[in-house]
């Protein structure tokens, strides 16, 4: 059946039409999202937050090998870990700009069952670490309301204050990415005026103590304590479609946050074990506060325990981001069922992500802060031999693939960069208590049943997934 010149003249006009419609609705969406996306200080703040959150928690290195040894690991473990891991995540974030990080860059490299084994390690690693705040915080709080040291108000104080915090998390990435702007700024004004209050008081004679005689070196724990305090710098990777203009965000983000970062620790522990005579015993979670007040006074003590609770609640939304983002990605790729990535209609942010990390991190607050620290370091340490890995595979297999950012050496030098942190993460492993190693491999295993399973459902087609073709096609289109 033919049409009129007038009919044609009007579906043409209607098509226009339909197509100016179509490009401003899509216009207007890539325009709100971007101005969602995170501008270079809430990176900076996020990344301090993964890694530090501030001085708090450096304590146990203090008492574990005395103040010499933890000065000396505070300055030259960043040059043999924290540098390496923030170049590679600059290089790695920057070339694959997508959530989830790490674990597209061991999908890339080594095909799915690595890029599922990496998920697995480093969302229980990064899960389990939200434990690890709360009761950070609460050994704080136990300074000043004896209360909750132990039992049911202990207990009951950790589970409200994660079910809050991760519904503060919630709300939106923007939220949290600003609100760890003011945390860490507020957080760090007790140690700042800590700082200036302990200069009169300094000998420095007592920076160069080994210890108290009688006191025996714990190794394995000054080194879990210094990990834990200096690792994580990829963990922002997981938000990278979140970031507005990543390939320039990052490397940046990562300069600023580790300068931020180094100097933080250090001062206030120059300060702090300079202008005290050592008690080493005492040198524990939540010192810093008995430290203020024999430095200042009991309004300093107050106000650390202010501080390390601000800085707890960045730290927390800075890692349940990460680890919810990194759900959401996995479900882009294929990994875990593509329900796991449904955002949430008011916020746009990934709640069911978010629910999953908070159900986890409750299931193991109940375990002691030594070790969740251990179990943590366990599961990561296996995550980052996977980057590694997948890092020189990368640069190996797509020579000519544009980086924004790449760390200026060839393979040889990028392999020397990497076996050095590489022979520290084996040692972490090789050291870890019985415990940690029945817990890891319990975890592992689960993680492996979990890649089998998802392949089952995906033949059976029991569960909708993403596919994860068509996503690395979008990621080239992108590029």
């Amino acid at each position: 059946m033919g049409t009129s010149p007038q009919s044609s003249s009007e579906c043409t006009l209607l098509i226009e039409d339909e197509k100016q419609q179509t490009t401003t609705t899509c216009t207007t969406r890539r325009t709100t999202k971007k101005s969602k996306k995170l501008a270079l200080l809430p990176v900076i703040f996020l990344i301090y937050f993964e890694v530090a959150g501030g001085p708090y928690g450096e304590e146990a290195a203090v008492g574990a090998a005395g103040p010499l040894f933890t000065i000396l690991g505070f300055l030259i473990f960043p040059f043999i870990w924290s540098i390496p891991e923030a170049l590679v995540t600059a290089e790695l974030a920057t070339t694959f700009p997508g959530n989830g990080g790490f674990v597209i860059w061991a999908h890339k490299a080594f095909g799915p069952f690595w890029g599922s084994m990496m998920g697995s390690w480093k969302l229980l690693s990064g899960v389990i670490n939200l434990a690890s705040y709360p009761a950070l915080c609460i050994d704080y709080l136990k300074q000043v309301l004896p209360i909750f040291s132990s039992g049911y108000p202990r207990y009951l104080a950790i589970l409200f204050s994660t079910l809050f915090l991760s519904f503060l998390n919630y709300t939106g990435l923007t939220v949290v990415g600003y609100t760890a702007v003011c945390l860490g700024i507020v957080s760090l004004c007790p140690f700042i005026v800590l700082t200036l209050v302990s200069i009169p008081k300094i000998e420095a004679s007592r920076w160069i103590s080994l210890g108290q005689k009688g006191v025996e070196k714990n190794w394995t724990l000054f080194f879990n304590t210094l990990f834990w305090n200096l690792n994580s710098w990829d963990n922002v990777s997981t938000l990278a479609g979140e970031v507005d203009q990543p390939q320039k965000t990052y490397p940046r983000a990562l300069l600023s946050a580790g300068i931020f970062t180094c100097l933080s620790y250090l001062i206030a522990l120059l300060a702090a074990t300079g202008a005290t005579s050592l008690d080493q015993k005492k040198w524990a979670n939540g010192y810093f506060a008995n430290l203020a007040a024999m430095i200042a006074g009991k309004w300093l003590e107050y106000w650390v325990e202010i501080g390390a609770v601000l800085a707890v609640i960045g730290q927390y939304e800075a890692q349940l981001s990460s680890s919810a983002y990194q759900i959401l990605g996995m479900a882009n790729i294929g990994v875990v069922p593509r329900c796991f990535g449904v955002r949430s209609k008011w916020f746009n942010t990934p709640w069911l992500g978010i629910l999953i990390a908070t159900l986890i991190a409750l299931a193991v607050s109940y375990m002691t802060f030594a070790d969740i620290i251990s179990s943590v370091n366990f599961l990561y340490s296996l995550g980052m031999l996977l980057e590694f890995a997948s890092f020189l595979w990368l640069r190996r297999k797509t020579p000519t693939k544009k980086r924004p950012y790449k760390v200026p050496m060839p393979l040889p030098g990028l392999v020397i960069m990497c076996i050095i942190p590489s022979a520290f993460l084996v040692y972490v492993i090789v050291v870890a208590s019985k415990t940690v190693y029945i817990v890891s491999a319990l975890l592992t295993g689960i993680g492996i049943i979990w890649y089998f399973l998802m392949n089952l459902c995906k033949l059976k087609e029991w569960i909708a997934f993403e596919n994860a073709g068509e996503k690395d096609a979008d990621v080239a289109d992108e590029d």
